[in-house]
């Protein structure tokens, strides 16, 4: 007679799908982002990953995007909440697209609240990885 195998090591739950893996590693990026654990968020990218920041040069790799990261949250950005929309997967690449809000600290000790949509690829390197992300503000630039 078949017995199924039962063990408290064994993990009973489905394999996640891509676009549930993805979304629970966007909540790692944000959860490290807020704690500004930037070296945790930069181990999303793959090392060839690159992140493109409005008013920045582009980051290349692990190491650059901490520091451009950093540089961010230095400059202010905190609270930040990203919400996916639409994730799209072929093979070994898929591509995300999501709405984004933060707050930023102004000089005069105020926070500005900024809302926009980024998209992300991930390539899946054993793990999903960050190959490219960016984003851009749906508010008019500050004058």
């Amino acid at each position: 007679m078949y017995r199924p195998y039962s063990s408290s090591l064994a993990d009973s739950r489905p394999f996640l799908d891509a676009q549930s893996l993805i979304q629970n590693l966007v909540q790692d990026f944000v959860t490290n982002f807020n704690i500004r654990n930037y070296d945790q968020v930069a181990m999303l990218f793959a090392q060839d990953g690159v992140l493109m920041v409005p008013h920045h040069d582009p980051a290349y790799g692990p190491k650059n995007v901490e520091r451009l990261l950093r540089q961010v949250g230095d400059s202010g950005y905190e609270d930040l909440r990203l919400e996916t929309v639409r994730v799209e997967c072929s093979g070994d690449l898929a591509m995300e697209v999501g709405g984004y809000t933060v707050g930023i600290h102004q000089p005069d000790g105020t926070v500005r609240a900024e809302r926009g949509k980024y998209l992300k690829v991930w390539r899946r390197l054993g793990v999903w990885l960050i190959v490219a992300d960016c984003w851009s503000s749906n508010l008019p630039p500050a004058r």
